[in-house]
């Protein structure tokens, strides 16, 4: 590769194969031609002058691209779909004169551009979808298994590992119905002239409004599409864009979360994400395992959910009918976010696939706070021996507090022991232990995971996974 020139990250190390070819310039310029012959073929139909060997021809060279053609004609005229109209035009001769006809260039840069972010957002679910397959496994496996829940991070109510893991697909699952909504909203752009009138198909077509929508169903038939939007300006509404970037950013959100949780938890050797065996935690400190792909996880996330507020910005700022502020910005901002998206969901697969849980950890951190945790279930039995709740209450208080002191300065947990020794308690320390089993404190984690792990794999069974090549990930 060349190391002479900026090339950004996104394409040489976090994106896979498939988004990368989908936002080449070979698929986008091809798309463009794909939409020139369609257009063709639509007018030829409905009666103007265009032959079937013109549109043969237009099709024969759907991929004989010559961008150095191209390149040197938009130096020359200033503009890339003239140019590419006309290095079209030198391999398809016949055809040259009726490339295009009656459009203006965001018929094939907007049309394209829906098409190549459907087929993006198709792929993102079936990469969503894996990771939902690897969450809902640790979550089964591990759905009855204690562990210490936090609130504001602080040692809380005892929750399970699989009910926690539940959590984090529950959140994809929110982005799956999201993303289901936009791609189901896709809607085709159509041929529709200058500023949405399609006045110059009136003109085409002496007027026959009827052959212009037959012309747009066909166009839009031969690309997968049902539905177009009913009225536009020179292009598509930008506020479709800020939907696509919405759904990527939430995306990132469920990623970020889930990733920043397990660094958390790393940090207490409880859960860990994948090492290899000769992975290098650090240059200086040889013995650290670090939450590398946690932490990149969470980076790529950040720069998603930023790169997404380009959406509404440039939506709410189009002028009238069309200006031309958007297209820079589009052509960065809405790519990049796709292959960010599709970095962060690669990504939180070989995380999810590879989670290792270290259950002693796990048990000791339960072991340690158990105690406290047991606590309102020794007021209630202490009611029922004749205690008072309210002064249980505070007694629980008082010896918390007291035994969390003595836990500061390193010493093991003697609340029970204090407990004990109050009479209004009634209860031995022997008896207050029997209390402190960890599952009797999960609730109903197992029977939510079970319910969650059904929900997933229904909805999972639906998708459809693109195969394409395994990209290492570095």
């Amino acid at each position: 590769m060349p190391t002479n020139v900026y090339e950004s990250p996104l394409s040489s190390r976090y994106a896979s194969e498939y988004m990368l070819r989908l936002f080449s310039m070979d698929t986008r310029i091809q798309t463009w031609r794909k939409l020139w012959v369609a257009l063709a073929r639509a007018e030829m139909k409905l009666g103007l002058p265009i032959t079937e060997e013109q549109v043969k021809e237009l099709e024969e060279h759907i991929a004989d691209i010559d961008y150095e053609v191209e390149h040197a004609r938009e130096k020359e005229v200033r503009h890339d779909v003239m140019a590419h109209i006309y290095a079209y035009g030198q391999v398809a001769p016949s055809a040259a004169g009726i490339i295009h006809l009656g459009a203006t260039s965001c018929y094939v840069t907007d049309n394209a551009d829906l098409i190549i972010y459907r087929d993006g957002l198709k792929y993102l679910r079936g990469e969503i979808a894996k990771v939902l397959k690897n969450l809902s496994d640790f979550a089964e496996k591990y759905k009855s298994l204690p562990t210490l829940g936090y609130t504001h991070y602080q040692p809380a109510q005892l929750v399970t590992v699989g009910k926690r893991a539940a959590l984090w697909a529950q959140d994809f699952m929110a982005d799956l119905e999201e993303l289901n909504f936009v791609i189901d909203s896709f809607r085709f752009l159509g041929c529709r002239g200058t500023t949405g009138t399609e006045a110059s198909f009136m003109d085409l077509f002496e007027g026959d409004g009827d052959k212009i929508d037959e012309m747009n169903r066909l166009i839009a038939s031969e690309f997968g599409f049902e539905r177009l939007f009913t009225v536009s300006g020179q292009t598509y509404p930008r506020k479709f864009d800020s939907r696509i970037l919405n759904v990527l950013s939430s995306i990132a959100q469920s990623c970020y979360r889930m990733a920043n949780d397990l660094r958390l938890l790393q940090h207490d050797r409880q859960v860990e994400e994948p090492f290899e065996k000769n992975q290098i935690g650090s240059s200086a400190m040889a013995y650290k395992r670090n939450p590398m792909r946690c932490e990149r996880i969470c980076s790529l996330s950040r720069y998603l959910m930023a790169d997404a507020m380009n959406a509404p910005m440039t939506a709410s700022v189009q002028w009238l009918e069309r200006t031309l502020d958007d297209s820079a910005n589009r052509r960065i901002s809405l790519p990049e976010g796709f292959l960010c998206a599709d970095a962060i969901l690669r990504l939180a697969q070989n995380v999810t696939d590879g989670m290792h849980v270290n259950e002693k950890m796990v048990d000791k951190a339960v072991r340690e706070y158990l105690p406290f945790i047991a606590t309102e279930n020794l007021m209630m039995e202490a009611v029922k021996r004749g205690g008072n709740r309210q002064q249980l209450h505070e007694i629980i208080r008082q010896c918390s507090m007291e035994a969390t002191a003595r836990m500061k300065e390193g010493e093991n947990c003697d609340l029970l022991k204090r407990l004990s020794s109050k009479p209004e308690f009634n209860m031995t320390e022997a008896e207050m232990e029997k209390v402190l089993e960890p599952t009797l404190y999960t609730g109903r984690c197992p029977e939510q995971v079970d319910k969650m792990v059904k929900e997933i794999r229904k909805a999972v069974s639906k998708i459809e996974i693109l195969k394409t090549a395994e990209v290492e990930i570095l």
